[in-house]
């Protein structure tokens, strides 16, 4: 499956595992959501170590992966899935993660995607959730979870567009600005 056009001023972007090169970039974006969304669960912002720590622990199937484009050079609007030579600058990451600890859930994973704000609804996204579930799928798993906060309609629509389904919501499990928060539980088969 070819990744999405991207619109707006998007440079050329490609996918590719994160490093620990990677970490300020990420650790800015996940800050920016726990600070002032309800897109991660998360209350405390991450140090550059966290990230790098958070990196490290993440391999094999469930290694992160990050949206980068070059931080000069290309203005046409494309993804790129091969290696470039420069300075990139990190749009977004995405990841997989157990979804239970208990054996029985081991065919199933927990897909979390992040973006810099300033390039919502721009297609990075979706090339990201795209590339994670891809890999989900050659990687053996059975299936694949998101838990979004119920208010995060974007969120909530790009899974949907990547073939995820509702399957639940669960009531006011998590309280994060002085107010009790809602998840949609969506699921989508590999």
């Amino acid at each position: 499956m070819s990744p999405p056009a991207a619109t707006g001023s998007a440079a050329a972007i490609r996918v590719r595992p994160a490093t620990s090169a990677d970490a300020e970039g990420m650790r800015t974006i996940y800050n920016h959501e726990v600070e002032n969304t309800t897109a991660t669960m998360d209350l405390v912002t991450r140090s550059l170590d966290d990230q790098v720590a958070w990196l490290a622990a993440r391999t094999g199937a469930f290694s992160s992966l990050v949206a980068v484009r070059p931080a000069t050079g290309a203005t046409e609007p494309r993804f790129l899935t091969t290696s470039e030579v420069g300075d990139e600058e990190v749009l977004g990451f995405a990841s997989v993660s157990p979804y239970k600890e208990r054996a029985a859930y081991r065919p199933t994973v927990e897909d979390s995607v992040y973006v810099r704000r300033d390039l919502a609804r721009q297609g990075v996204g979706r090339v990201l959730l795209t590339e994670v579930i891809e890999r989900a799928r050659t990687s053996g798993f059975h299936s694949i979870m998101a838990r979004i906060e119920a208010s995060g309609e974007a969120s909530r629509a790009l899974h949907a567009a990547c073939g995820f389904r509702e399957v639940g919501i669960e009531r006011e499990v998590g309280r994060k600005f002085n107010r009790w928060l809602d998840v949609a539980v969506m699921q989508k088969m590999l």
